[in-house]
């Protein structure tokens, strides 16, 4: 089902990695789940202009939050701070509105997902920030008599 550099195909691939900062070539994976989630769902969904991405992936983390998907959450959580649509703090605040919608059980499982995501980009920025001083540390320790 593959249409090449035009079409729906290169459209998804596109959009696909445009929202999560990844794609995936449904001509490398069997059956047709990944063709209608690429050509379909991204190709033809996703880049309708009536919404932006921020607007559906809100609307996908809602609905993400009530069905309790945890693990999609996080993907969905870290490409809106990556791409820089949510802060950390709109992340926060997206969680306890969403917690008067879903509910308290199924919001707890959507918070630990936001702040796994918030800890590890923070514990990255922090490694970001000493990396260079370490290096010049060893360098150093490395030239020294």
């Amino acid at each position: 089902m593959s249409e090449g550099t035009t079409g729906p195909r290169a459209a998804g691939m596109a959009k696909m990695d445009e929202v999560y900062g990844f794609s995936v070539d449904p001509d490398t994976i069997a059956g047709p789940y990944v063709d209608v989630t690429v050509d379909h769902l991204f190709g033809s969904i996703w880049t309708r202009e009536a919404l932006d991405v921020r607007d559906r992936r809100m609307v996908t983390i809602g609905v993400l939050a009530a069905l309790g998907q945890a693990n999609l959450l996080e993907i969905q959580f870290r490409s809106a701070l990556e791409r820089g649509e949510l802060t950390e703090e709109q992340v926060r605040e997206l969680v306890l509105h969403l917690a008067h919608y879903i509910g308290w059980p199924l919001s707890t499982g959507v918070n630990a997902s936001a702040e796994k995501i918030i800890a590890e980009r923070a514990k990255a920025a922090k490694a970001a920030a000493t990396a260079p001083a370490a290096d010049v540390t060893e360098q150093t320790k490395e030239s020294s008599p």
